[in-house]
């Protein structure tokens, strides 16, 4: 978990997948989890609906390693050097504002010789931006979730040769134990005092508009002594 962001990696895709997910969730949840300034999934719809149903007050990162991916399969081999750097130019600009000024010249410049590529490119893209309001440091970090795949891919392995001999306890014991080996590789990510600052005005912005969304319709009814036509 980085820059109070967390991961959820299973791409639910029917109304049963996405339930599991909802409770998998709530579970955590009610261990103490709260809800995280950041959460950064693929482009499962069933996965989306749980994230929002379940971290209102969160924003949602798309995974830009799987997107790039999806974007390569719709572009023809000579055009995809230059269509990707024009991508990531957008996903990787300084701030949101940028970024929506690049996509719509990338719209522009590709509208009419890749309209499948440009309307994948669209799909979502305020979660592909989402990173872009966090401290610069801390966006390579955040954008995808591979490093956290590659581990999961480890236990994986592991319990595929002896699929029947992992309970509860044993496969916990797994998963800390390769988590454990694996983090002694992982690069550190320092939070200094000033991203901890805005990391703390972004949770209060989320709050906020948190409260926006889900503040209650007031209704006034007209006074008994009111008049339409004056005294």
């Amino acid at each position: 978990m980085r820059a109070e962001s967390t991961c959820c990696t299973w791409p639910p895709r029917t109304k049963e997948d996405t339930e599991s997910c909802v409770a998998f969730i709530q579970d955590v949840k009610r261990r103490g989890l709260k809800d995280p300034l950041l959460v950064t999934t693929d482009g499962g719809g069933g996965l989306i609906a749980a994230v929002n149903q379940c971290f209102p007050r969160s924003l949602r990162q798309r995974r830009l390693v799987h997107k790039t991916r999806n974007l390569s399969t719709k572009v023809t081999e000579e055009l995809w050097p230059q269509f990707k750097a024009d991508a990531a130019a957008a996903y990787q600009a300084p701030n949101p504002e940028t970024a929506r000024l690049l996509r719509d010249e990338f719209v522009k410049r590709y509208r009419k010789s890749c309209p499948t590529a440009v309307n994948c490119f669209l799909e979502d893209f305020e979660a592909c931006i989402a990173h872009l309001v966090f401290p610069v440091t801390h966006r390579k970090a955040i954008r995808s979730t591979n490093l956290l795949e590659r581990l999961l891919e480890e236990d994986r392995r592991r319990t595929k040769v002896l699929p029947h001999a992992f309970g509860e306890k044993g496969l916990l014991k797994l998963m800390f134990a390769s988590t454990i080996r694996a983090s002694q590789k992982w690069r550190k990510l320092t939070i200094t005092n000033f991203e901890r600052a805005q990391l703390e005005h972004l949770r209060e912005e989320l709050n906020e508009n948190f409260k926006r969304r889900h503040q209650p319709t007031v209704t006034t009814t007209p006074s008994a002594f009111s008049s339409k036509t004056g005294t």
